[in-house]
């Protein structure tokens, strides 16, 4: 952080102006529930002037940061100024920025502006989420573009010298039918579900009182019990597929991957919302194939990178890492190679399979936690608290229990693939992580009570990128520790020498 007085404004650049058409709009928006609030509850006594008066503050706040925010890059860093009555002054070092997000929400698009995120991949948990990254919310999108070339590349690139991009991957049409295998649209079911259900309850709204939903349910009374099962489930499924399609079309239309001659991957997406995210292949360190059980049903994954300084998120594409969305997994596989610039994906080589133990691990957690969840419900029964048909349901779920555990221990593996160390786990979201082991930082070995008694480790790669580091569950120890020598070479010597002595 520097605190010494800006130099000369003529070197300096400001938001577009524009953005005073847009934020004055977005802020009074923001403060409706104030001042609406105020108005209902004010009722004649005064209260009405104190929402105005808010409403007013946020919007001359809000002009304020505009009017007054400056930018500039100069002596090796990016610094960036703004504020009226308390004066902020920030300056980031260019050789400590990672990303450059662009952004063009639809209100920057109305007036073809764009919101540019500089972002140094360091998070402190004392500091607070968003102070590794500089957000500049109002720019031109041709000043976005050269802002992103600049800051990423440290030089200027006019349109009339720029080199033409190498086209990687494109998004298909086709690729829409994997939408409503991933899921999203459930999840969006499950959020409007329970903000309904919880602004009913704070209400004393009971659904069965109200008229709609008191007539369907008194014409459910005289209907057979799976007749109304199948209808709701058929329902539920429709609704789910629509949400999906649609949330799909909206975040990864017009996606494109290309690569530049400067080495750096461009990533293009969205429709409505559009979103530019650039990731430098020095800093890349993998690729990582995730194959929810349902999308894997039905012959899809995604492809996200695993690279210093993406910020991670949840789903991996809000983290910025996104290289392919759901699509075919042969594409997925030829897409992660051209990435990497190999002649095959890594991932798909054939895995070292772990030792049975490990099925019996999976099998014992599967098992044990469905038998676990019938024993609480079959208690809360026993004194009359909750109906006996539920743990009897739970029961019922032990067979597929064992075929998740069964298919978890199928998924186990591991292999050192020239300068790749691929590990694979997981079920119901089963992920294939390839890295390159020039990228690893150490090694973690780790057993637990369990595991010793089972003759198993866990072998832990750390690396500076993605989750900072992957792990090789439940590997036999002499075969671990030898894929660990492997893939750190001489790290794990001197304990391997000091532990044969013994």
């Amino acid at each position: 952080m520097s605190t010494e007085a800006p130099p000369d404004p003529g070197d300096w650049h400001r938001l577009d102006r524009r953005m005073l058409l847009i934020r004055p709009v977005l802020d009074v928006v923001k403060s409706l529930p104030v001042l609406i609030g105020t108005v209902l509850l004010g009722r004649g006594n005064g209260w009405e002037w104190f929402g105005l008066g808010v409403t007013a503050l946020t919007v001359m706040v809000g002009v304020s940061h505009v009017l007054t925010s400056r930018y500039r890059i100069a002596d090796g860093q990016v610094e960036w100024t703004t504020g009226l009555l308390l004066r902020k002054h920030r300056a980031i070092p260019l050789d400590r920025i990672r990303t450059v997000d662009v952004t063009s929400e639809p209100k920057h698009r109305l007036f073809s502006l764009s919101a540019v995120r500089i972002g140094t991949g360091r998070h402190s948990a004392v500091q607070g989420a968003g102070d590794d990254q500089l957000v500049l919310d109002a720019v031109s999108q041709a000043e976005a573009h050269r802002l992103r070339t600049v800051l990423l590349h440290r030089k200027e690139i006019t349109e009339t010298t720029r080199p033409p991009e190498q086209v990687v991957a494109e998004v298909d049409r086709k690729w829409v039918r994997y939408a409503p295998f991933t899921l999203s649209g459930l999840a969006v079911v499950g959020a409007v579900f329970a903000a309904v259900w919880h602004f009913a309850h704070q209400l004393d709204i009971a659904p069965e009182n109200v008229g709609p939903l008191r007539d369907l349910l008194d014409g459910l009374a005289d209907t057979a019990l799976w007749l109304v099962v199948v209808v709701a489930a058929a329902g539920l499924l429709v609704v789910v597929s629509l949400l999906s399609v649609g949330g799909y079309v909206l975040s990864f239309w017009n996606f494109k991957l290309t690569r530049e001659s400067e080495g750096t991957l461009h990533v293009r997406r969205g429709l409505i919302t559009t979103r530019s995210v650039s990731i430098e292949e020095e800093r890349l360190r993998g690729v990582e194939v995730k194959e929810p059980l349902p999308l894997r049903i039905a012959g899809g994954a995604r492809l996200t990178a695993i690279a210093g300084g993406l910020r991670e998120g949840k789903g991996g594409d809000k983290g910025g890492g996104l290289l392919l969305p759901p699509a075919p997994v042969g594409r997925v596989h030829e897409v992660a190679a051209e990435v990497l610039r190999e002649n095959f994906d890594p991932a798909t080589v054939p895995l070292n399979r772990h030792p049975r133990r490990a099925l019996t691990r999976r099998l014992t957690r599967a098992i044990g936690g469905v038998l676990l969840l019938a024993a609480a419900l079959f208690g809360l029964a026993w004194i009359d608290f909750l109906p006996s048909w539920m743990w009897q349901v739970a029961l019922g779920l032990v067979p597929f229990a064992a075929l998740v555990g069964w298919d978890r221990y199928r998924n186990l593996g591991h292999a050192i693939v020239g300068r790749y160390l691929v590990s694979r786990s997981g079920s119901l979201a089963r992920a294939t992580v390839a890295i390159r082991r020039e990228g690893v930082t150490g090694i973690v070995v780790s057993r637990s009570f369990f595991q010793r008694r089972a003759g198993l480790i866990t072998v832990t790669a750390p690396i500076a990128a993605g989750r900072g580091g992957y792990q090789v569950v439940d590997v036999g120890k002499s075969a671990g520790l030898a894929m660990a020598e492997r893939a750190a070479p001489g790290l794990l010597t001197p304990f391997l020498r000091r532990d044969a002595q013994r």
